[in-house]
């Protein structure tokens, strides 16, 4: 190439560049005041490469036609509205408390933080023994309302990371899993996991501020949440009344034997650090004493009637199960030190959130009904 095509082709590019911010002025003179460029406008919205059947491109939010996925953005009125119901909200649950407080006895009004967690706790407790003990429906129902809560737990604090989780359908997965595996067992509980996948891909594909990785969250958060839980519902129906609902609160109390005897033993002697990144306060010393108090409560479930569980493999079943609820615990330090969070909620003074008394339970729950149904030790057929 010549100096003189050189030069002509410098030329073209010139001229080509200033055309395009002509185009540009044009389009923002066009505009009003309310209009907003999201990004640089693209050779193909200044109308190079356009054809006739494209859909007029629209740069004024308040015109584009309401819902996905043309509504990117919520206007100012509606943020404002938002906020002002986020206030009121926040100020009913303030008169709750005091009034609340106002009507406590003297004695119960200035607790001190071991008081309110054992308290807390205590409520915790009558109210899961309550349910478990009677029956398979409130049991269903208990299950549910754990699923549902932890989920939208779960989702505050990935939305709280930049994260866009479709909380709706996500919650209402968690909480459908549960009646899915009691009234049609693990078949019901694929045919919920195929649904709300194909609801989350419908949402995904509608709704373009949504991302891959929002669809993954969110079906993510209602597996974790929900269907790790229906292991305690294939436990309740598979052993015959009434010891079904003692085994399956056998479970629950090794969950918090081991949270037990791993705090009073690492608060007393745990001097090496177990995770130190993840959970600073777990130690190796109190790490071996959970397992301990677990793999003691399931040596008491091998002498429960209608369990085909000998000593030797109650203790090994103890030993797994005590690991994968350390597991559980530390995955969700993970999620909540990521997410930049202490607790992840606030439903349970001196505890933080449901989610954080129940990540344990999760992966013991499915991790038992594995064991129990691969070991013989209750009757339930794939």
């Amino acid at each position: 190439m010549d100096e003189a095509q050189q030069e002509q082709l410098t030329e073209t590019q010139r001229a080509a560049r200033e055309r395009l911010k002509q185009q540009v002025a044009d389009l923002i003179s066009k505009a009003d005041e309310k209009a907003l460029f999201r990004a640089r406008p693209t050779t193909k919205e200044l109308g190079a490469g356009r054809d006739a059947c494209d859909p007029a491109i629209i740069y004024d939010p308040e015109a584009a036609p309401p819902g996905p996925p043309w509504h990117y953005d919520v206007t100012p009125d509606e943020a404002a509205e938002k906020m002002q119901k986020k206030e009121k909200r926040a100020e009913k649950r303030q008169k709750v408390k005091e009034t609340a407080l106002g009507k406590a006895p003297k004695k119960l009004k200035n607790p001190s933080s071991l008081q309110v967690r054992f308290r807390t706790g205590l409520v915790y407790t009558l109210l899961t023994i309550a349910c478990v003990f009677a029956g398979n429906i409130p049991t269903m129902v208990y299950l549910m309302v754990v699923a549902g809560i932890c989920a939208g737990e779960f989702y505050y604090m990935l939305r709280s990371d930049a994260k866009l989780p479709n909380e709706a359908l996500g919650i209402g997965g968690a909480v459908l899993f549960i009646p899915a595996t009691y009234f049609f067992g693990l078949a019901g509980a694929l045919v919920v996991a195929i649904v709300l996948l194909i609801a989350l891909l419908v949402w995904y594909v509608f709704w373009l501020r949504a991302r891959i990785q929002d669809v993954a969250i969110s079906f993510f958060g209602a597996a974790y949440t929900g269907l790790l839980l229906c292991g305690l519902m294939i436990i309740r129906q598979s052993v015959e009344p009434p010891w079904g609902g003692l085994v399956m609160f056998m479970i629950f109390l090794s969950v918090w034997a081991n949270d037990a005897f791993a705090y009073f033993v690492g608060s007393k002697i745990g001097k090496h650090k177990l995770a130190p990144r993840v959970s600073p306060k777990k130690s190796w010393e109190g790490f071996l004493a959970g397992l301990v108090g677990s793999m003691l409560v399931w040596l008491v479930m091998s002498f429960i009637p209608g369990l085909s569980l000998p000593v030797p493999l109650a203790l090994v079943f103890g030993f797994i199960c005590g690991l994968m609820e350390v597991l559980g615990d530390l995955a969700e330090s993970r999620i909540k030190r990521n997410s930049g969070f202490k607790d992840s909620g606030t439903i349970m003074p001196g505890h933080g959130g449901l989610l954080d008394r129940t990540d344990s339970l999760f992966l013991a729950s499915v991790t038992a009904a594995f064991l129990m149904i691969a070991g013989g030790v209750i009757p339930y057929v794939i």
